[in-house]
């Protein structure tokens, strides 16, 4: 049954690469497979291997990001900051930093989305290369992806998979944790973007003023991140709290749409319909299909047979984590991926007496940041070609590869280094 299950994977993978737009039917269907043929019980499904605290946090932690963006005062933040920088390539690089740091706490394409019109009008009103500063925003939106709890769904996966609460993400065991690795990247990120824009010394861009809708989606999005650092203090580890606590916001969110600002109950299902089920649906059957594949033992076999390449080299097996992560995760989902290596990182780090945090983090680094490498590497990448395509300005491979491949390089160079320092 081992190599059954093996071969279902193989198949579902590959379906999943050739046709991305219809992940969540594969996997599902595999789920459906593997159930059917006993490897798991219907019962061990649903109360062991779906991870509901995951999914909660990220249907709820999405209703409150489609209504951070209804507000507006993403966009008001960033019409002030370009107001205040010195000139316009600070400008955009603070726009940038903006843009990483909001997608820390809002999901990737959703960042992107309240961040582009800003950028498309300074590249139109300064008369400079659009793709440059889009390109910015999707990179720099994966790399934060994965700095917070909240960040995105590999670090609800890597929450629940380690037990890390909200608060984990910032210190763990008096070290500073995965954050602060994220952050040493994004200031070689935020460097490394200023080399394209330092030239550009024309100040007041005299964008028209984004006026705010509301501040409740705001109010919500405090109240998120407090709550979840509150929940993280009185109980330890990855607590169902926090996925109800965040799924409550949302509901809380939606009937305020609906009653306070007096939208329409189409315009509310709207909202509701525009949420990211594929990602969801995707994300349950990954959690059955890798449930089934652990239940077998196959992850042991793979977790042995990295230690026999490795053997008891350290820095080696960091490396390999590493860069494997980064180039795999160019060309294929890192959902997956992540929910099948966290296991065998952390085998791979107990059975050479480490911390798992290093392998582990050094997983969701090259991952994550791994996204950037190509154009159809993470949803926000190809979200932003999208926009770009629609004003008729075509972005090849060679163009993303021009901006994108120093930026993984450097930043994964540079993250890495900070969690081999602090965890080794």
């Amino acid at each position: 049954m081992k190599y059954v299950v093996l071969g279902l994977a193989v198949v579902m993978y590959g379906f999943v690469i050739a046709f991305p737009h219809r992940k969540a039917w594969f996997t599902l269907g595999v789920a459906a497979v593997v159930v059917a043929l006993g490897v798991v019980a219907p019962a061990t499904v649903v109360g062991e291997l779906i991870n509901w605290n995951v999914l909660l946090i990220y249907v709820g932690s999405l209703v409150i990001a489609d209504l951070f963006i209804y507000s507006r005062v993403p966009s008001h933040l960033a019409d002030r900051i370009v107001g205040k920088a010195p000139n316009l390539g600070w400008g955009v690089v603070f726009i940038l930093i903006m843009t990483g740091l909001l997608s820390a706490f809002v999901e990737n394409v959703a960042t992107v989305l309240v961040m582009a019109p800003i950028a498309l009008a300074l590249s139109d009103k300064m008369k400079v290369d659009a793709r440059y500063f889009m390109m910015g925003l999707a990179v720099m939106s994966n790399l934060q992806g994965t700095a917070t709890l909240v960040g995105d769904p590999p670090s609800m996966i890597f929450a629940g998979f380690a037990g890390y609460s909200f608060n984990d993400f910032f210190f763990k065991e008096g070290r500073l944790s995965i954050f602060f690795a994220v952050q040493v990247g994004m200031i070689v990120g935020a460097a490394f973007f200023y080399f394209f824009y330092r030239k550009m010394e024309k100040s007041g861009a005299d964008l028209p003023d984004e006026r705010v809708r509301t501040w409740f989606p705001t109010i919500l999005l405090v109240a998120l991140i407090v709550g979840l650092a509150t929940i993280s203090f009185l109980f330890e580890g990855f607590s169902i709290l926090s996925g109800g606590y965040v799924f409550a916001l949302g509901l809380v969110g939606l009937v305020w749409y609906r009653l306070a600002m007096k939208e329409s109950h189409a315009e509310a299902w709207r909202l509701v319909k525009g949420l990211d089920w594929e990602t969801i649906l995707f994300l349950v059957g990954i959690f059955v299909v890798v449930g089934a594949i652990a239940k077998t033992g196959l992850l042991v076999d793979l977790s042995a047979f990295l230690s026999g390449i490795i053997g008891a080299n350290v820095a080696l097996g960091f490396v390999v984590i590493v860069g494997v992560s980064v180039i795999l995760s160019g060309f294929i989902d890192n959902v997956p991926y992540i929910i099948v290596m966290l296991p065998v990182a952390a085998e791979l780090a107990s059975g050479l007496g480490l911390k798992p945090e290093l392998y582990m983090f050094g997983l969701l680094i090259g991952s994550c940041l791994g996204g950037n490498l190509t154009p159809f590497g993470a949803s926000a990448n190809v979200v932003a070609v999208g926009m770009l395509r629609k004003r008729g300005t075509v972005v090849n491979f060679g163009d993303w590869l021009k901006v994108a491949g120093p930026f993984t390089i450097l930043t994964t160079i540079a993250s890495s280094i900070f969690v081999w320092a602090v965890w080794r």
